[in-house]
Order: C-alpha cells, then sequence, then structure tokens
C-alpha cells in the first residue's frame, strides 16, 4: 500500500514566471527549502556552511527560521529562486534515487552537531528510505503455517498505524471502534474551536506524509479527513468493525488465545479468539465530569467537550465554562461573543506559550512551494520534528541547587519571565485579571497552551466573568461558589479533561491466573517500555503508561516506536514457535524505577500542582520524561532477555 499513501506526496509540475516564484520563496521556511531542493538537484551549494541554521534551544518561542540571520536568509532565497527556476526550465524532472550518503549530508546540515545518534531516527522520520517503519517480514515467508488472528482496539491515530503495520505483515487482523467511524478522539472531539496544539507537519504518520495542510495547526475536521483517507488509501476498512466495543478480554491458557467479548451498537454481544491484543484507546478517551452537589436539581444542560452535541444553541444564553486547560482554551474565544454572559471558573490557570500564528493559514507563497516542490512537506515535516526531539525539554529540569518559589532552575525561570512579560502587555489595562490568570506554580508542572492573544481578549471582554472561587454546589439556575455567590447560568461546558490515570477503563482484562488488570495496577498503572505488563501475555499496549510526551515530541511519534516494537516481538514469537510472550518481573520492576526516577528530576514532579500527568497516589504515571532518541533507542530493537516464552 506504499503507492497509494504516497499520493500524499504529490505536487503539480510549476508553471509559475520568476516573479511568482521569488515571491513564493519569500514565504518559505527556508531550512526545510533548502533540503527539499538538495535532495531534488544534488547540489552542494544548497548546503553550504554559510547557510546552515544554528538551530538555537526553545524558549517561549521558537526561533524563526531555525535562527538564521538576515543575510543569511537573503542569500538562501537567491539560491533557492535560481534553483528553482532552472528545475522549471529542466520541466520539472521527477526525483531521481538518491544515495543515503547524499540525505545524510542534508540532514547534518539541519541538525545541530552533537546530535548524530539521532541519525537512525531522524531517517525514520523523513521516511527514507520510503516506508522505513515497514515490518522485515511477512507471516508466509517466515515459514509459519500457523493462523495467527490479531485484534486491534481502537481506530484513531495508534490503531490505523497497528493496523497498516500487521497488513503489510500478512497477519490476520480485526480492528474494534466503539465510534461509528475511525479517527478515536478527532472524531469524538467537534467542540467549536477544536484544534491541534503540536505542529501539524510534525503531528502526521511517517508513512502517510502530507505535503497540503492548510495550518500550521489544523482544525478538528482536517485531521480526521486525513486520518479517514489513511484508512481508505491503505485499504483498512473491510478490517475494522465499527460501533463495536470491546468490553472484556480473558486469556485462556490452555489455548494460548485471548477471548474478546465486544457489544454493538444494537446490543448484540459477540466473541471471537486472538494469538495476540493490541489495544489502541489513548489516554484521553474517557471524559471525567465532576459530580457536583445539586446537579440532578440544574434545569439547563450540561455538557463535556468531549461529547459536543450539534444540536446544542448557546446564542444568548448565559454560559458556564468549566475549567482553563486545553479543550477550554480553544472552546472559550470561539463562543464568548455569541452568549449573553460567560462565567469561566478556573482551578489553576494556563502558563500560555505565545503562538501568533495559531490560528493563521500557511502563507500563500509556503502553501504554493508545497504543492509544487517535490518532497517539501517531507522536509518541513522532518524539520519540525528536529525541532521537537530536544523541544523545551531543558526548560523542565529541575536544579536541585536552585532556590525559587516558583521555577525550578535558572532556565525555567527565564521561560517564566518570558512568559510572564507577554501576559503584561495583554492584560495591560486589567491588573486584576492578570493576577488572577498567573500561574503560582512552574512552567511544564502542567499541560503550556498555545496563545495568540485570544485567550487574554476574551477574559476582558465585559459579558465574561473570571471566577477563581470553588465550586459549592448547582441548583435550578445557578451554579454557587463556596465564598456564598451566586452564578446564573443556562448551560455548563465541562471542559475537565479526561480519566487518563485510568488506563484502559472501563475495559475489563484478565490474565494468567485469573488476575485483572486493574487489581494488579490498582490505581498506578505501570508497564515495560509503556507496551507489557508481567501475568498478561500476548497482550500489547500503544499510548501505555510513561508514554506522554508534553513539551517535546508528539504522540504520534511514540505510537509508530511502540507499533514497531510489537511487530518485531510478534515476528519472534512466531519465528520460534512459541504460543506466547509474557514481560518477566525483573525487567517490569527495574525499568518502571527508571522512569520514576527521571520524572523525579522535572517540573511536574516537584510541582504541589494537580495535574493529569499524575494519578491519585500524585504519582507522575503519564508522563515521559526522558527524550525522544531514549525511546527510541528502547523500542528500535526488540529484547527477548526481558521475557519468558511458552
Amino acid at each position: 500500500m506504499v503507492e497509494t499513501l504516497a499520493a500524499f506526496d504529490q505536487v503539480d509540475p510549476i508553471q509559475a514566471t520568476d516573479e511568482e516564484i521569488a515571491a513564493a520563496v519569500q514565504d518559505a521556511d527556508i531550512p526545510a527549502l533548502l533540503g527539499a531542493l538538495a535532495m531534488l538537484t544534488g547540489d552542494e551549494a544548497l548546503l553550504s556552511d554559510e547557510l546552515k541554521p544554528p538551530s538555537p534551544s526553545m524558549t517561549a518561542r521558537i526561533a524563526p527560521q531555525g535562527g538564521m540571520t538576515d543575510g543569511q536568509l537573503a542569500r538562501a532565497r537567491e539560491i533557492a529562486t535560481r534553483t528553482l527556476i532552472h528545475y522549471r526550465d529542466a520541466g520539472c524532472p521527477p526525483v531521481q534515487t538518491t544515495s543515503d550518503e547524499w540525505i545524510d549530508r542534508i540532514v547534518h546540515f539541519l541538525i545541530k552537531p552533537g546530535y548524530e545518534d539521532c541519525l537512525d531516527l531522524l531517517r525514520h522520520e523523513l521516511n527514507y528510505p520510503q516506508d522505513v517503519g515497514k515490518p522485515e517480514w511477512i507471516l508466509s515467508e517466515i515459514g509459519s503455517m500457523a493462523q495467527i488472528k490479531v485484534a486491534v482496539i481502537g481506530s484513531g491515530f495508534a490503531g490505523i498505524t497497528a493496523a497498516h503495520r500487521l497488513k503489510q505483515a500478512g497477519l490476520d487482523f480485526t480492528v474494534f471502534e466503539k465510534n461509528s467511524d475511525v479517527g478515536g478522539v478527532w472524531w469524538e472531539n467537534t467542540y467549536p474551536g477544536c484544534r491541534l496544539d503540536t505542529p501539524n507537519f510534525a503531528y502526521s504518520l511517517s508513512f502517510a506524509q502530507r505535503q497540503d495542510w492548510p495550518q500550521q495547526f489544523s482544525q478538528q475536521p482536517e485531521i480526521l479527513r486525513y486520518i479517514q483517507l489513511i484508512v481508505d488509501r491503505a485499504g483498512l476498512r473491510p478490517h475494522i468493525h465499527l460501533d463495536t466495543e470491546v468490553q472484556q478480554l480473558a486469556f485462556d491458557e490452555a489455548s494460548a488465545t485471548w477471548l474478546v467479548t465486544a457489544r454493538t451498537s444494537s446490543g448484540k454481544l459477540v466473541q471471537e479468539r486472538y494469538n495476540f491484543v493490541i489495544t489502541a484507546m489513548g489516554l484521553l478517551n474517557r471524559p471525567s465530569i465532576p459530580d457536583f452537589e445539586g446537579a440532578s436539581n440544574f434545569r439547563g444542560e450540561i455538557i463535556h467537550s468531549a461529547r459536543w452535541r450539534s444540536d446544542i444553541s448557546l446564542e444568548g444564553k448565559r454560559v458556564a465554562l468549566i475549567g482553563t486547560g486545553a479543550s477550554a482554551f480553544q472552546i472559550g474565544p470561539e463562543i464568548y461573543q455569541q452568549v449573553k454572559t460567560l462565567a469561566v471558573f478556573q482551578r489553576h490557570p494556563p502558563w500560555m506559550l505565545p503562538t501568533p500564528n495559531y490560528h493563521d493559514d500557511l502563507k500563500p507563497g509556503m502553501k504554493w512551494l508545497l504543492r509544487h516542490v517535490p518532497y517539501y512537506g517531507r522536509w518541513f515535516r522532518f524539520w519540525q520534528v528536529w525541532i521537537g526531539v530536544e523541544g523545551r525539554l531543558h526548560l523542565v529540569e529541575v536544579d536541585p541547587n536552585w532556590k525559587h518559589p516558583v521555577s525550578v532552575s535558572a532556565a525555567n525561570e527565564a521561560l517564566r519571565q518570558e512568559c510572564l512579560a507577554t501576559m503584561a502587555q495583554q492584560f495591560a489595562r486589567r491588573p486584576d485579571l492578570l493576577e488572577k490568570a498567573t500561574p503560582s506554580y512552574p512552567p511544564g508542572a502542567k499541560r503550556m497552551l498555545r496563545d495568540n492573544g485570544t485567550w487574554p481578549e476574551m477574559l476582558m471582554s465585559p459579558n465574561v466573568n473570571l471566577v477563581t472561587e470553588s465550586i459549592s454546589h448547582l441548583s435550578k439556575h445557578a451554579i454557587h461558589t463556596k465564598d456564598g455567590q451566586r452564578h446564573a447560568v443556562d448551560v455548563i461546558i465541562c471542559a475537565t479533561g479526561f480519566k487518563a490515570a485510568d488506563f484502559l477503563y472501563p475495559l475489563k482484562i484478565t490474565g494468567t491466573a485469573g488476575q485483572d488488570l486493574h487489581d494488579y495496577w490498582a490505581g498506578d498503572c505501570r508497564a515495560y517500555k509503556g507496551i507489557t505488563v508481567p501475568g498478561f501475555p500476548n497482550f500489547f499496549m500503544t499510548s501505555g503508561p510513561n508514554t506522554g510526551v508534553v513539551v517535546n515530541g508528539s504522540a504520534i511519534f511514540f505510537s509508530e516506536c511502540q507499533v514497531e516494537y510489537i511487530l518485531r516481538a510478534i515476528r519472534h514469537t512466531i519465528v520460534n514457535r512459541h504460543r506466547t510472550i509474557d514481560c518477566k518481573p525483573a525487567p517490569f520492576e527495574s525499568y518502571n524505577h527508571y522512569i520514576d526516577q527521571g520524572n523525579t528530576t522535572k517540573a511536574w514532579a516537584v510541582a504541589k500542582v494537580s495535574s493529569w500527568y499524575k494519578n491519585r497516589a500524585g504519582r507522575a504515571a503519564q508522563t515521559w520524561p526522558f527524550g525522544l532518541l531514549e525511546y527510541w533507542n528502547l523500542t528500535a530493537k526488540f529484547s527477548p532477555e526481558s521475557y519468558s516464552f511458552a
């Protein structure tokens, strides 16, 4: 299916004038364009030392154009324009087969010295050679005559990644999806303003790289359409059972299979046995809806952001928005001008990352280049991935010698001051709101949100009230706070997040000796590499415990690493004629100690503020505390010594 997925990379021939080409280059992301043109032409001049982007470390902002100087940019644009004109005049020939050495030369030009260990990771994300993450085996070619069946639970990004790789390996698989279409959270979340807060090109699958994203941070319908296109182009729909929710998994030791019990939307129970199970249910899957005292008395409407109803009308209504996290941050600015009043109930104010282009379309010239320059989208995605390899991880590292009432290091304090300076400008006419909107915890302790000024603008609107008192109870037409105030409302929007700590909830999973997985975890979810748990053979997870990246990289990168590792584990089991693979307790314990030690060095562990990063016991059970390279190295090769086989 490489051919059909490669359609995302297709471009049109150039028919523009010299002047139109030059104008487009003015809008370009120059480092990525130099990489694409070098791949296209093999011209060493595009990679000269004088043009190398310095790639300064990220602060609150990302240095535009990789920190290139005005002089570098002028010279680079001149060379790029000349190269594109020559390419047009030559008839826009297709990219010729290029050498590994030349690709590595381009990669080294774009990255900082000292990151050479990332080369394999970066080749994978560039998708060079083509479909580099494809399984290096096919079931029919490894000497196995056994019928192997795999169940995949969920059809978001992780689920379709697993399905695509399983199909490439020639395995029989079924994807169970509880919703009426694929897409996971991007199908479920349709609230006003729903969009990415991770740069869009990097937030895409390495094996289905798309050239024509309309924005840097695309909206929900665009992401959902992309997922649906992948499913169709990769031929995955016949394997997907929609409107079918898996309710129970039970391992049968005698047959070494999992009995999967699911219920269809019509209420019918279906059962089938599978040799392996892969969960792809995600962390942000089950809404967390507050149990307000007096909720049964409320006569208005209560709706959760992840269960938005298209028929709900907010026009002229008195609306309460509960929460100030990522969903609320997108919903509020979209609705405040149409409602009569908006009361925003805040427990902890968010740290805001200045992102002026958050809602903007890509510039016209950038769109033109993506539509006409082969592999420009691929190198632009590579560039975004490269920036995220380090990301802001260095800014959340705890310095034990740093003494400050809020921040955790000098770098963390510099990030804090940069954010505070922006906020001071935004709330200049409302110092009372500035005080309320200023976090008292270190940046990075909770998810930092993208800010293009719309949230402060909303809070300062005359019809918006920021409420910082805790909610006491609900009555027929109001929310009451503990200071005795009554806030009249018609609609309550709960932007209160998800049950991230209750991983795989409410799915019942029974392993060997009748062990229940949720009882085993006892509210403290752990896994080896975020993928396997002792006592649950032939059972694999994606987006598992401690694989959430919050200041560097993307969830999609982790999902791809996990799926490729799982395929290696399945291959090893089959080739060696084993029926089961089960994680050993010792590696499991050692690995989780390593994770816990890493998390104690990050802002989210030492801060007292609550967040979905932590479970009820206060342990950081969701977050990955290291760089992307560490996880890549952990999953790039299968480790049979960590498992027992039977």
